[in-house]
């Protein structure tokens, strides 16, 4: 069953968020809704996610496994040598 929330954001937030909800192809809502999900599980351990990383959660499943530094490096490395 799904029910109504209203949440007060700032504005520049609401309009960020709208635009990559867009650019992701869902709705701002089930962004929120995956967050929360998220957020609420049982197993959800923050230690285990850096902080650039908790600010996406919910819209990228990462393996467990998943060396955030490695990645970086290595995408830097194909874009730029």
């Amino acid at each position: 069953m799904t029910s109504k929330l209203t949440l007060t954001v700032e504005q520049s937030i609401i309009e960020k968020a709208k635009i990559y909800a867009k650019t992701t192809n869902r709705s701002l809502s089930k962004l929120i809704e995956n967050y929360l999900e998220n957020l609420t599980q049982e197993n959800f351990d923050e230690q285990t996610i850096s902080s650039k990383l908790q600010n996406i959660v919910g819209a990228v499943k990462l393996p467990i496994d998943f060396d955030e530094d490695q990645e970086l490096r290595k995408s830097l490395e194909e874009k730029h040598l």
